[in-house]
């Protein structure tokens, strides 16, 4: 190189140095997708208050619990079972608590299974009436008497009340003793005795349509197939303290409200409900089952 050419060299590169000393400074940048400021973490809501819930309404007749002449409704009740149990009419029950469906009761609902008014440790007799009404399922209405029979009724002499009472049997006035002249409701041998847990009554093994009779003078107070187990069922009530019951009939030759006498055929054998044909013959004590064996004559 030139002699005189180094002297600009040396220049020009101590420029060159001294820019590259120099610090850069950047443009600035601008975001063409600008975030939005995160808003500051909310205060935590209040917890809500729960709204209380609604109070259970009280069950009919629940603040009548415990006490005696009441019935609380367990699940599985029918109330048949529970008016007979307590020596009742199932009409009776239902009348006494107002039921517009006998049908229909509640599990918990409390019951009054004796009249009202009356003590339920005295024991009220209540005379059999002559009254007669069809058969029919617990909710069904009376049939319309028909205006030949209101007519009859109306033409019929005021007396009748004097002959009613004649003709009403004398064991439904009775004492509430064992003095109702007892019968046995079939001719044949027992067949399964009494056992307070597993039968509770007298079985008796029999052919279909052999006589059912009732065992003392009385009145209807069911006739129907409503009670589970039973089939063909027929109470009769013989006054305050005694009700029988006749099951797994063949037919039943009578029907509610019926005022029946001992000896009277009130329905045939059979095995409604039954393996076998059969009688099972219940006798009540204040709706506890007794041992009938106890209270028929020997044979």
């Amino acid at each position: 190189m030139p002699s005189r050419l180094r002297p600009l060299l040396a220049l020009t590169t101590s420029l060159l140095l001294s820019a590259c000393g120099t610090s850069l400074h950047r443009a600035p940048v601008e975001d063409r997708n600008p975030q939005p400021p995160k808003p500051a973490a909310a205060a935590p809501a209040p917890a809500a208050s729960t709204p209380a819930a609604p109070e259970a309404k009280p069950l009919p007749g629940a603040e009548n619990a415990g006490k005696p002449g009441y019935y609380t409704v367990k699940p599985g009740d029918a109330l048949i079972r529970i008016a007979l149990d307590n020596g009742q009419s199932w009409r009776d029950v239902a009348k006494w608590n107002s039921l517009e469906n006998p049908n229909r009761i509640e599990v918990g609902q409390v019951l009054r299974v004796v009249p009202p008014g009356v003590d339920a440790s005295a024991v009220a007799v209540k005379p059999v009436v002559t009254a007669k009404v069809e058969a029919r399922p617990l909710d069904a209405k009376p049939p319309q008497t028909s205006a030949s029979a209101a007519s009859a009724v109306a033409a019929a002499p005021k007396e009748p009340a004097k002959d009613a009472a004649k003709e009403a049997p004398k064991e439904a006035a009775a004492s509430d003793d064992d003095t109702l002249g007892w019968a046995w409701p079939v001719s044949h041998p027992v067949s399964a005795g009494f056992d307070e847990q597993r039968n509770k009554g007298l079985d008796f093994a029999g052919k279909p349509g052999d006589p059912v009779l009732a065992v003392a003078d009385g009145r209807v107070v069911y006739a129907g197939s409503g009670l589970r187990g039973y089939g063909n069922l027929v109470i009769i009530k013989h006054n305050n303290t005694y009700l029988t019951a006749y099951a797994h009939n063949r037919a039943m030759l009578v029907e509610q409200d019926q005022v029946v006498r001992k000896g009277q055929r009130i329905a045939e054998m059979g095995s409604t409900e039954s393996d076998t044909v059969k009688l099972h013959f219940e006798v009540r004590k204040l709706g506890k089952p007794v041992d009938p064996a106890k209270l028929l004559p020997a044979r």
